[in-house]
């Protein structure tokens, strides 16, 4: 695929996990990217390199940090120049500390407040506002999370956002409904962020070949695995496709069916009832 008809979408805070998984689907799928990040400067390096080894992908690279004040905007400006316009904006930036009401420090509830919904909401705010004036019917896709219909201790402000975010994001497509341009979200579920290699290079667990918490976790899945970066990716992609051009004010969950049943995230809250083969449900030989 030649660059002249390549797509064009920026996602933020890609250097790894979600973010990462998402911008190599969608330069897998005929986009050139542009990638924030934060800190992990050598991650989106490296993603970058991945990205371009193919001769036909353009990735850009931005330090960020979108909680301070003017840099969202500037972002998105620099981003849109770099690409030369803009088909997709996916925000996936952001932050999460569990922290419960009596231990919660002020500054916590300032930067999630800050970089979970209000630098959503300005990032949205300006890619919209460069659709509309080039007639650009594109996408605006922000990853929230299931967390915004499950309550876990600790994250209220963190679930909070994220449920702020399934509202917000339906009056704004009311908004940008009548310049073509279509507005969702996507919430991941349980996602792998680390392979077992980086686990092991941080020490969290003994080798690769050592079980970890996701190993553990997947087993209590109703779709018996964990999620992936890339199955987020893929659904971003759909979504922002003309296969899905009739969709926007939707919220859609990426979880392998976790929250259904109410089961925790939590290991340590053992409660097995409502999902699984529970006794009665095991299949019976004839």
């Amino acid at each position: 695929m030649s660059s002249t008809k390549r797509k064009k979408a920026i996602v933020t805070g890609a250097s790894h996990g979600i973010g990462r998984g998402v911008a190599r689907v969608l330069a897998n799928k005929g986009y050139d990217v542009v990638i924030s990040y934060n800190s992990n400067k050598a991650g989106a390096e490296s993603l970058k390199a991945e990205i371009e080894a193919n001769g036909e992908s353009k990735c850009y690279i931005h330090e960020a940090h979108l909680e301070k004040d003017g840099v969202a905007s500037y972002f998105i400006c620099q981003a849109i120049e770099d690409l030369g316009g803009l088909d997709l904006l996916v925000n996936n930036a952001g932050r999460c500390f569990y922290e419960p009401l009596f231990d919660m420090k002020e500054e916590t509830i300032d930067l999630l407040l800050t970089l979970d919904f209000r630098t959503y909401i300005i990032t949205m705010r300006e890619a919209a506002r460069y659709m509309k004036s080039n007639h650009i019917h594109g996408s605006l896709i922000n990853i929230t999370s299931s967390r915004a219909e499950r309550a876990y201790p600790g994250d209220a402000i963190y679930g909070a956002m994220k449920a702020a975010l399934n509202r917000a994001v339906q009056s704004i497509a009311l908004d940008c409904a009548p310049y073509g341009i279509r507005v969702n979200n996507v919430a991941p579920g349980a996602t792998r962020t680390m392979d077992k290699a980086e686990l092991a290079a941080k020490g969290a667990i003994p080798s690769t070949e050592s079980p970890d918490w996701w190993d553990e976790l997947s087993k209590r899945i109703p779709l018996g695995r964990e999620g992936q970066p890339e199955d987020i990716g893929n659904v971003v992609a759909a979504l922002a496709s003309d296969e899905f051009g009739y969709c926007t004010g939707i919220t859609v969950r990426v979880d392998g069916g976790l929250i259904l049943p109410g089961m925790p995230e939590d290991l340590t809250l053992r409660n097995d009832h409502g999902w699984g083969f529970m006794g009665f449900m095991e299949p019976k030989s004839d």
